[in-house]
């Protein structure tokens, strides 16, 4: 399927389970294609997540099958619709802390745990995690079975306002709170990973139906958000989500992250410490020119690029 010169020995691959709010803005779909062309990760399915509170035109209740059509749209550019499961995730937030949320995609997360596998599972999550946090609530003992990396969380050690902490504040508690281990990438840490236009339109755009659309749906909007003061920023963006990719390629020996007893988060999304909870992954760094590097360069060898 892929075009590569080169085969990752299976015993060195992971389990992927990829969870996205895929419509909520311009830069998930980058980090669902990059995924999907990581021979090192066999995805098992990818888990199209709401954004309830910033729904845009789509309704708080809706914004989960956007990110589910999208998801869809973004395989069939590639070629690869009939090769992955895409699953619906919940519509809304967490009602409490002890709920859970029915969903394909929570118990898409509870059946490949609880598969005998030698290959580490890990759930990278791109925004809410509401799904995670149901699927953890209704079948605790699949804590321990799989690895989280969360893409989420405001600045250490203070925290506060953070986009996808705050569309669902108590799912990222009982995560916390939990005990499955769990790598987070908190706001300014994904935001190292910062590209121009222009980068994308020189780097992505020639690179088939998928990178014309992955250029033209970001200029979209960019162009749809033009009387928002504050972001975007007009000629940058941040591909943070595809963090995700980075750390499961990153040497094994390289210390860039803490670990830190996991805190509580208090309604205002700071962080409440001495909790008593057990240690979790937080990142201070990112290989910023790997992660992108390596994606322009699969994206290139999968779907060609103009000679420059």
């Amino acid at each position: 399927m892929w075009k590569y010169d080169f085969k990752v020995p299976d015993q060195k691959k992971y389990r992927v389970i990829v969870h996205t709010d895929c419509k909520n803005e311009a830069d998930d779909q980058f980090a669902v294609a990059h995924h999907l062309m990581t021979p090192k990760f066999d995805v098992m399915g990818i888990i199209a997540g709401h954004f309830c509170k910033n729904p845009q035109e789509y309704g708080e209740e809706n914004t989960a099958k956007a990110s589910f059509d999208e998801v869809k749209k973004v395989l069939g550019l590639m070629g690869v619709e009939d090769e992955y499961p895409v699953l619906l995730g919940a519509p809304h937030s967490l009602e409490d802390g002890e709920t859970p949320i029915e969903s394909e995609g929570a118990r898409f997360i509870i059946d490949e745990a609880l598969k005998e596998d030698p290959r580490p599972l890990f759930v990278v999550c791109q925004g809410a995690i509401t799904d995670l946090a149901s699927a953890l609530l209704m079948k605790t003992e699949i804590a321990e079975r799989m690895t989280v990396i969360w893409i989420g969380g405001g600045v250490w050690p203070k925290g506060g306002f953070e986009f996808n902490l705050m569309m669902d504040v108590k799912a990222a508690n009982l995560v916390f709170c939990s005990k499955v281990p769990l790598w987070q990438v908190p706001m300014d840490v994904y935001k190292q990973i910062a590209v121009s236009l222009a980068e994308l339109q020189y780097r992505v755009k020639p690179c088939g139906e998928i990178g014309r659309y992955l250029f033209d749906q970001m200029v979209e909007f960019n162009n749809k958000l033009a009387d928002f003061a504050p972001w975007p920023h007009g000629e940058t963006w941040g591909l943070g989500d595809q963090a995700t990719v980075t750390l499961l390629l990153d040497e094994l020996e390289k210390m860039n992250y803490d670990l830190k007893p996991a805190p509580a988060i208090a309604d205002d999304m700071t962080y409440i410490h001495e909790q008593n909870n057990r240690d979790i992954r937080v990142y201070h760094t990112l290989d910023a020119r790997m992660t992108m590097e390596d994606f322009y360069a699969k994206l290139a060898i999968n779907f060609g690029s103009r000679t420059v």
